[in-house]
């Protein structure tokens, strides 16, 4: 079966880097839109990330970008997210997701093309807790 699975989470002081890895098993997702959420408490599910490896197309949410860096190993069948400069608000559980139905291309990957609700597979998830 597909899987996903998160890790590289942790507690950290504003400023500091964290890397999260989602290693993927039971597919090829070269084709595949791939995106990393995260929520905080008290609010929605919000996108962060979104990679199509097959072209490489990505997309950053704005509150993210010029920090986050999301990549994807296809030799290791792993997903990336390298977070520099975090902040207090990165504050979250940050989960990785992937549309096998393929319904979501290239330009549609990330942003608000792509919601929670389009994507048939998740990760349980990594704590990412940033303090001042």
């Amino acid at each position: 079966q597909v899987q996903l699975v998160e890790s590289g989470g942790g507690s950290v002081q504003a400023g500091g880097s964290l890397r999260l890895s989602c290693k993927t098993s039971g597919h090829t997702f070269n084709k595949n839109c791939m995106e990393w959420f995260r929520q905080a408490p008290g609010k929605e599910r919000e996108g962060v990330a979104a990679i199509y490896p097959a072209t490489t197309s990505t997309f950053y949410a704005e509150f993210v970008k010029g920090r986050f860096t999301i990549s994807y190993d296809n030799a290791g069948n792993t997903l990336y997210l390298q977070m520099n400069g975090l902040e207090v608000e990165d504050t979250g559980v940050y989960y990785c997701a992937a549309d096998l139905s393929r319904r979501l291309g290239p330009t549609a990957c990330g942003g608000g093309y792509s919601e929670v609700a389009d994507f048939g597979y998740w990760g349980q998830g990594t704590q990412v807790t940033v303090s001042s």
